[in-house]
């Protein structure tokens, strides 16, 4: 098995993706918000390139289906929704079809369509989504959302969160050196992912943005046994192994 990590969409490698699992991540928010959604009975998530694609896929969709998103961290005008976790209660989106459009994870997970499964990944899931990636028996790249184009810092110690778990289970994997590096920035925040918060830009920008609700949602380690998968063939993320 080859564990390989992209630190962003631009960087992966999709030669390799037919026969790859994907595990896509965006602590920040977009992932965690996905993970929350479902958990919290949501239908389904339709991601989307862009708000005017949102909008239209919502007036398609009909009635029951709302839209979400946001760009440089604000909920989009008009939208139902942003990209908060806090904000997709059960009352909410229980039941709810959700078109969802962000700066980062949905690109990320568009990216990702031709893999052989894609699954999405947060701190909060993150030794679940491992072992759902490796019960596919695939090489398996993690793919982080990034920060418009930029490393996010976040991103890659989920990553290496997700590579060590990885390799605890499966010690023959052969890692890649980007999954190397991921890996040493993962353990690294092992045992204080709150720390996040502040070393990483976009934490820090939330936080001046009063999102530190937020942060306190994302920043935490294994919450929920639930693992979104991106079902290509009917276009949504849906609820999996839990």
């Amino acid at each position: 098995m080859r564990l390989d990590v992209a630190l962003t969409p631009d960087s992966l490698d999709r030669e390799v993706l037919a026969a790859s699992t994907v595990l896509v991540v965006d602590v920040l928010r977009a992932s965690t918000t996905m993970i929350t959604a479902l958990g919290n009975g949501c239908a389904g998530i339709v991601p989307v390139a862009d708000p005017d694609e949102a909008l239209r896929r919502k007036r398609a969709a009909g009635d029951g289906a709302l839209v979400a998103g946001e760009r440089r961290g604000e909920t989009v005008a008009g939208f139902d929704l942003g990209n908060s976790p806090l904000e997709f209660t059960r009352e909410r989106v229980g039941g709810k079809l959700v078109i969802f459009t962000t700066s980062n994870g949905t690109r990320a997970l568009l990216a990702a369509r031709s893999a052989t499964a894609v699954g999405v990944a947060a701190l909060v899931n993150v030794t679940a989504a491992a072992a759902w990636a490796l019960a596919g028996g695939r090489d398996v790249t993690v793919l982080c959302a990034g920060e418009r184009g930029a490393v996010s810092l976040e991103d890659q110690a989920c990553a290496g969160l997700l590579v060590d778990r990885l390799m605890r289970n499966e010690p023959r994997a052969q890692a890649t050196e980007a999954a190397r590096q991921a890996l040493e920035v993962g353990r690294s925040y092992d045992k204080a992912v709150a720390r996040l918060a502040h070393d990483s830009s976009w934490g820090r920008h939330l936080a001046l943005a009063g999102r530190a609700a937020d942060l306190a949602a994302c920043l935490v380690l294994d919450t929920t046994t639930l693992v979104p998968i991106f079902a290509t063939e009917v276009d949504k993320v849906i609820a999996g192994s839990r």
